[in-house]
């Protein structure tokens, strides 16, 4: 196990490039468009700094919170992403690595494993939804994720449908079938390690969607339950606020941008609300949830939760985000590269990483809980922040 440890996200982002198939690293790294907000979500981190201090720090420093009612050991919330096909145990593995560090899961509807064997490893899963199908077909998923003992709701509006998603992504197949296996091929035989790992499972990379489908019928594939998306129709605010309805427990709104949008999503009722872009795989061009943070904060912080998702990839983003007035942020990219590189292993070093980070610079600034942090910990640029919708 040494040897496969890593000290940084970078390191584990390098291991899984080396072993993974060229397509599926390519969709994993991919943004829509030129990749503007994409490359901004990492951009906008760096531009940061810190004011520390030099005497007086704290021996010892508190990293727990509260989010959507769940305890957690530090404000690091794994977020959800479709079809971990980067390794044979998918989501699974990752919700054993969350549970095994104190985080909450967010399992995606588009999953490649179902709520129910995520929520048999982790006692925080919160499900993930998309708008997509009729009211009834909805409503029978958050029954399901209820049964099954997810603990909260996600709602994910920051995806419409683009085009234009050319910035370095890959042919990605329908299904795995004899054709496809081929073409694929002489990827998957430049990366025996990554092949052989799912040869000793059993299975090849499942492309099926079990969450979009009743149990015991036949789930569709990522693209049949992309369709199916596509063509529902696009949800009103009065939706949304049907949609909250149907939950009786902590529902966030993933997807803010603007300050009109974060009021409305206070007035629908929800509990949380994360200020994200998608990872940059939505509208290019949109700022970096970092640069629109503080002006969502100042708006209704006192009201909901505001968590930051979107270009986290050190202890040391999480620490700015803090700063900037969020309660905790989501990680997507990070967990999947330590996925890749070290299976269930590899996100909990992830997580260490940020455990570590985090604490390290609580212990620069001076401050010995994560509760005192504020904007005077952080130096920005003056034409850094964003305030849309005001």
């Amino acid at each position: 196990m040494a040897g496969k440890w890593f000290e940084t996200v970078a390191v584990a982002q390098r291991r899984a490039q080396r072993r993974l198939p060229k397509s599926v690293y390519g969709a994993l790294i991919a943004g829509s468009e030129k990749g503007l907000s994409s490359r901004d979500n990492l951009d906008s981190f760096d531009q940061l700094g810190f004011a520390p201090h030099i005497a007086g720090l704290a021996n010892e420093r508190q990293l727990a919170t509260t989010i959507m009612g769940q305890s957690l050991s530090m404000p690091v919330i794994i977020s959800p992403t479709g079809v971990q096909a980067v390794h044979p145990d998918g989501e699974v593995a990752v919700a054993r690595a969350a549970a095994n560090r104190g985080i909450a899961m967010g399992l995606s509807s588009f999953a490649s494993r179902s709520v129910e064997d995520v929520c048999a490893v982790n006692n925080q899963v919160l499900f993930q939804m998309y708008w997509s199908g009729d009211r009834d077909t909805m409503v029978q998923r958050l029954v399901r994720a209820k049964a099954a003992g997810a603990k909260g709701i996600i709602l994910t509006l920051d995806w419409s449908f683009s085009n234009g998603r050319d910035w370095g992504s890959p042919w990605i197949p329908e299904k795995i079938n004899f054709k496809n296996a081929v073409k694929l091929a002489p990827e998957a035989l430049a990366r025996p390690r990554w092949l052989w790992s799912f040869a000793r499972s059993g299975h090849m990379p499942d492309l099926t969607t079990p969450n979009m489908a009743p149990v015991g019928t036949k789930p569709p594939t990522f693209f049949g339950a992309y369709y199916e998306w596509m063509q529902s129709t696009l949800p009103s605010w009065d939706d949304v606020a049907w949609l909250r309805a149907q939950w009786d427990g902590p529902f966030l709104v993933k997807g803010v941008s603007r300050v009109d949008d974060a009021k409305r999503v206070v007035d629908l009722g929800a509990t949380t609300l994360s200020v994200s872009n998608h990872g940059g795989n939505n509208l290019d061009g949109t700022p970096a949830p970092i640069r629109s943070l503080s002006a969502i904060v100042d708006a209704v912080g006192d009201q909901i939760e505001v968590v930051l998702d979107g270009g986290v990839r050190r202890g040391s983003d999480v620490v700015k985000a803090l700063a900037l007035g969020a309660r905790g942020v989501m990680i997507g990219r990070a967990y999947l590269w330590g996925l890749a590189a070290n299976g269930q292993a590899g996100v909990e070093n992830v997580l260490d990483v940020l455990r570590s980070g985090i604490d390290s610079v609580l212990l620069g600034l001076g401050k010995s809980n994560i509760n005192e942090l504020d904007r005077g910990d952080v130096v920005a640029p003056p034409d850094f922040f964003r305030r849309l919708g005001e």
